[in-house]
């Protein structure tokens, strides 16, 4: 593979950091969290920067650590869920390296997020309705950054990774 930065999008829970951190294991490369990179920096947690500064302000610290890291070379970078919002973000990932959109079905998400309390979207009454609104809103987003779409249902984070460095393989 080229040195680039293999990115991975898609909703929350679909697997992005478990994965994500599996394959830079595999293919030898550095791993990043886009937003374990904010909160870093921040010195916060991202509920907190919502509730501080807003979704808006959480998003400009996002596209600045996306723009970043997308300069970097040899690394698989899990991106968080809102990424392709905005459009600059969108044209940053097309240009960078392979985009792997993990999917995964409604209910795996509602699953594998529910004990979460660190995703401030999903601090709602009925959090299965916001996933399934945060899909419908950001799906074809997705699909249009999208070198690659993979679906995590049901399948082990290794199955997982391998399909995808047989597709970084042949990038």
């Amino acid at each position: 593979m080229t040195s680039s930065v293999v990115f991975l999008v898609g909703p929350m829970g679909a697997g992005k950091s478990t994965i994500g951190r599996l394959l830079a294991t595999e293919l030898d490369l550095n791993f990043e969290d886009s937003d374990r990179v904010i909160e870093s920096r921040t010195g916060a947690d991202i509920p907190w920067i919502f509730d501080v500064e807003g979704e808006q302000g959480f998003r400009d610290r996002e596209t600045a650590v996306l723009k970043e890291l997308a300069a970097e070379r040899d690394m698989v970078l899990a991106t968080g869920g809102g990424i392709v919002l905005r459009a600059e973000n969108r044209r940053c990932l097309q240009s960078a390296g392979p985009v792997f959109y993990l999917t995964a079905s409604v209910e795996q998400l509602v699953e594998r997020t529910s004990k979460d309390k660190k995703r401030p979207l999903l601090q709602v009454p009925n959090p299965e309705q916001k996933i399934i609104e945060l899909i419908e809103q950001r799906d074809p987003l997705y699909r249009e950054v999208a070198d690659f779409v993979i679906d995590t249902n049901r399948r082990s984070p290794k199955s997982v990774v391998q399909e995808i460095v047989e597709h970084v393989q042949s990038y």
